[in-house]
């Protein structure tokens, strides 16, 4: 019978429940719930007995991080939630082609929703959270709930979840709340990164200590890579004792033995050729001169004075008295005195990388011919960035000095965004530079804000021909009128007629620097296909009647009124995000909608995945579409006639293209 997927976040305890199961078989039982329904369950006496000799029991001392609440964010963190995705065409930029994400809403359950399509995908995470200051807003997720009380409320459609409240000193658990709001939304992190993925978070005084034990704790303090301190500001009266002039970066791996070693930096705008063919084709490189006047010939390198072949026949040789006997390109001669130059390569290297050699006519140069005449040509070689960080020993100081606030506002500034307190974009791209991000790799910041993190990858793409991507979340926080620091953004937004929340702010600024970017570059052929899109994705409640999920709630009356299980105000583009979660499919995967026999289909990734949510279908219909032979389709449960149809379509599939997996909704 066709499957239907289950559309919620997957259920992070089941999964453990699993991992025990697949290593203790015997550990783990049915049980019968309350419900009436049967589950699995750990029998942790006999898990005690397999681990005996390494189990600490009952109140024995142990060194280990607690706190009131910590028991709580756990398991809140691990409760599945029935929430969805849902698009926002026309807030987004190339929505159909980007393959960047900024996700409007709470990123605890942001993040939950994220985990099967983003396992082990991001290469860097860089954070920025409240540094709880006493003025900072911090997330109220309610841990004193039980998660089952806490799974319910996730279904409602007009429950908020997780709200902004302020944490003044007047909480008793000032620390503690923050500690356990950091603490679930870490853990879910940690899966979205790659065995060689790495994150960086920003703390301050306030919180700072706390932090490090917990990441020690999530991420292992093998996983520690350091702790830099970064120059926040240049100058600074306040402070009762000491004049406060930095924060903090903590950084952690996935896995220390699979992360690279942080790199020292490279002058990146150096390298601005691209090869267009041979084998590294695409690749940026430099030139440098072949021949250098600072170079010593007396080294006792014999072999490094020969002749070098122009385009049009010339042979050009370092400055000297000696010259080679043989007219030929490569021919060379040991240099006798200080006055015969040579190449910075050996012979040798010469004949055998001349793929990395350029002969260009220039206007001055110091190179002679044969014959002792100045010549109008210079010798260069290509030095490829890829191989400079490859081989680069030097390590970044943990002091970081170049990145202070001030570099911020002038950002913003520039861009005319208002926005206080927020990580200068250069720090963040510093950070991908040291970390090793390149090519498609991943970047996310699940505490947006303005869009630094965004502006950074940007940057960073155009600079080295990149096409990283990032994925941001940011709750809709509303601004404040009253508020100091949000009332510029308040009457900004005003202005722009846009909704008064910090998301709006983030959208905004991501626009300005992809057009920005574009303006300052117009003529280069990378920036041209620079994707400076993104997709806006807000956070909802599903849309799956509540029936969907609690079908024993519904009297026998009742059930005329469900025979659709799709809530009546959502879209196809609705449903096919919240599928794509369910499935775990890449949500910045390109979408191509098309009317076949007047109904629409959507086609991810060409035939990665296709999806029909219409009504009133035929065999016929589903006869066409499995010419396509997609590897899944996902068809809407209400579309069949009768189960004797929908039975029917799993056979059509079955034979026109039996290597598709077909669902329904």
């Amino acid at each position: 019978m066709m499957e239907k997927l289950k559309m919620h976040s997957p259920n992070l305890v089941r999964d453990n429940v699993s991992v025990i199961q697949n290593h203790f078989p015997d550990c783990v039982k049915e049980v019968h719930s309350e419900d009436g329904t049967i589950k699995l369950a750990v029998d942790f006496d006999q898990l005690r007995q397999e681990l005996s000799e390494s189990i600490v029991e009952g109140h024995q001392e142990r060194y280990h991080l607690d706190w009131p609440g910590k028991r709580d964010a756990l398991l809140t963190a691990n409760a599945p939630i029935a929430k969805t995705l849902r698009p926002c065409l026309e807030e987004s930029v190339d929505f159909d082609t980007t393959k960047n994400l900024l996700i409007e809403g709470d990123n605890l359950e942001a993040l939950k929703l994220l985990q099967e399509t983003y396992l082990n995908k991001v290469k860097m995470i860089y954070i920025d959270p409240p540094y709880n200051t006493r003025n900072d807003f911090i997330y109220n997720d309610d841990f004193a709930e039980d998660v089952e009380a806490y799974f319910k409320r996730s279904m409602q459609l007009d429950e908020s979840g997780n709200r902004l409240v302020a944490n003044t000193e007047s909480n008793g658990r000032f620390h503690s709340d923050w500690m356990s709001m950091i603490y679930s939304r870490l853990k879910l992190s940690r899966n979205l990164l790659r065995d060689d993925g790495v994150i960086f978070v920003s703390i301050g005084d306030d919180e700072q200590a706390n932090l490090k034990k917990i990441c020690d704790e999530i991420f292992g303090q093998a996983n520690f890579l350091g702790c830099a301190c970064r120059v926040s500001k240049k100058a600074n009266n306040q402070g009762d004792y000491w004049a406060p002039n930095f924060d903090y970066v903590l950084s952690y791996a996935k896995n220390r033995l699979e992360c690279l070693h942080f790199f020292g930096g490279v002058n990146y705008k150096a390298y601005k050729e691209v090869d267009s063919e041979g084998a590294r084709a695409g690749e940026q490189y430099q030139l440098l001169r072949l021949y250098m006047t600072s170079l010593d010939p007396m080294r006792g390198c014999t072999n490094q004075r020969y002749y070098i072949k122009a385009p049009d026949g010339t042979l050009l040789i370092p400055p000297g008295n000696v010259f080679p006997n043989e007219l030929e390109d490569g021919a060379g001669v040991p240099p006798k005195t200080g006055e015969d130059k040579v190449w910075r390569w050996k012979a040798e290297k010469y004949k055998t990388e001349q793929d990395r050699i350029v002969v260009q006519r220039v206007s001055s140069s110091n190179l002679i011919d044969s014959n002792g005449n100045s010549v109008k040509w210079n010798v260069f070689t290509k030095t490829y960035l890829n191989d400079v960080i490859k081989n680069a020993t030097a390590k970044p100081n943990s002091l970081i000095e170049n990145h202070i606030n001030q570099n911020s506002s002038h950002e913003l500034g520039k861009l005319e965004i208002p926005f206080s307190f927020a990580k200068p974009s250069s720090l963040i791209k510093f950070l991908c530079e040291i970390s090793g991000v390149k090519g498609d790799d991943i970047v996310m910041d699940f505490f947006a804000g303005s869009g630094s993190t965004a502006h950074a990858v940007l940057d960073l793409n155009a600079s080295t021909s990149s096409n990283v991507r990032f994925i941001l979340v940011q709750v809709a926080e509303e601004l404040q009128y009253d508020d100091k620091n949000q009332k510029a953004g308040f009457i900004f937004c005003e202005k722009m007629d846009f909704k008064k929340t910090i998301p709006e702010i983030t959208k905004e600024r991501i626009r300005r620097v992809g057009t920005m970017i574009r303006a300052e570059n117009p003529d280069d052929e990378h920036t041209k296909k620079l994707d400076v899109g993104f997709r806006v994705l807000k956070l909802d409640s599903s849309n799956m009647k509540d029936i969907f999920y609690t079908p024993d709630a519904i009297e026998q009356g009742q059930l005329k009124i469900f025979t659709d299980n799709i809530k009546p105000d959502r879209s196809p583009e609705d449903l096919l995000f919240q599928v794509l979660l369910d499935w775990g499919v890449d949500l910045s995967l390109p979408i191509r909608r098309e009317i076949i026999q007047n109904k629409s289909v959507f086609f991810v990734d060409d035939n990665a995945l296709l999806a029909c949510f219409e009504a009133d279908t035929n065999e016929e219909f589903f006869r066409y579409l499995a010419q396509f032979a997609p590897l899944r389709v996902v068809l809407r449960d209400s579309g069949f006639s009768s189960d004797s149809e929908k039975i029917n379509v799993e056979q059509i599939f079955k034979q026109l293209s039996p290597g598709t997996e077909v669902k329904s909704i």
